[in-house]
């Protein structure tokens, strides 16, 4: 059965470009012209990737957003002719998976919801290695799931997969620049901050539940999660 997206555009002749490029690349296509019916919208289809716009009528991206986070880890893309990094940042907080800014060329929408879908669909990576167990931690690729301390904890996608691709390699540091690179599936040049913002969200999450591991900064290269060795104590 063929993929679902949901487009959330104001802007009929881009809507209807995208719709014309993906149907050819074999997605189900569905458009809602504001916020509140692309919530509707959403609820009805249940689509497999969402192309969000920000600036809508009746309710806006961010809020639409934050509509879709609270009942699915679904993938957003958000489209905007904003370039600014606050607005980056506020759309990545509140969990969407990336940013394109208008104008964008069709091929690099397509490029990245090819990457998103790759993701989600756990075509990349060894089956075997999809669930981290440490102590009072599971990160399960699998199902999804974060277990702290015993509890699920709800998690944006791209925080569970930043914590994954951290937690595969214990003790390695990664630079900011090959997190974006190799979690976020393509160049985010010069925007760090990116990184920054889901290590914090993720250390809210994670703070103070053992002295086994943390995320760790590593001044003036990046991060990397640190797994303790017993032998150490």
């Amino acid at each position: 059965m063929a993929e679902k997206i949901l487009i959330i555009e104001d802007d009929v002749n881009i809507a209807e470009l995208l719709r014309l490029y993906l149907e050819k690349e074999g997605y189900q296509v569905f458009i809602a012209n504001d916020g509140g019916k692309g919530v509707s919208e959403f609820e009805k289809v249940k689509p497999d990737l969402v192309l969000l716009d920000i600036m809508l009528p009746v309710m806006d991206g961010w809020s639409v957003c934050r509509e879709i986070r609270s009942v699915s880890k679904t993938p957003i893309i958000m489209l905007t002719a904003k370039g600014e990094t606050f607005d980056k940042v506020s759309g990545l907080e509140m969990g969407a998976d990336d940013y394109i800014v208008k104008p964008f060329d069709v091929k690099e929408v397509l490029a990245r919801i090819h990457a998103v879908m790759r993701r989600y669909s756990g075509d990349e990576g060894e089956p075997d290695k999809k669930k981290l167990v440490f102590d009072k931690l599971v990160i399960d690729m699998e199902s999804f799931e974060l277990i702290v301390d015993g509890k699920r904890v709800d998690i944006p996608p791209k925080e569970m997969e930043l914590l994954y691709h951290l937690a595969s390699s214990p003790n390695r540091v990664y630079t900011r620049n090959q997190l974006l690179d190799e979690v976020w599936g393509f160049d985010y040049f010069g925007d760090s901050r990116t990184v920054d913002v889901h290590i914090k969200r993720l250390r809210e999450k994670l703070e103070n539940v053992s002295d086994k591991w943390s995320l760790k900064t590593v001044w003036g290269v990046g991060y990397k999660f640190e797994l303790k060795d017993d032998s150490e104590e």
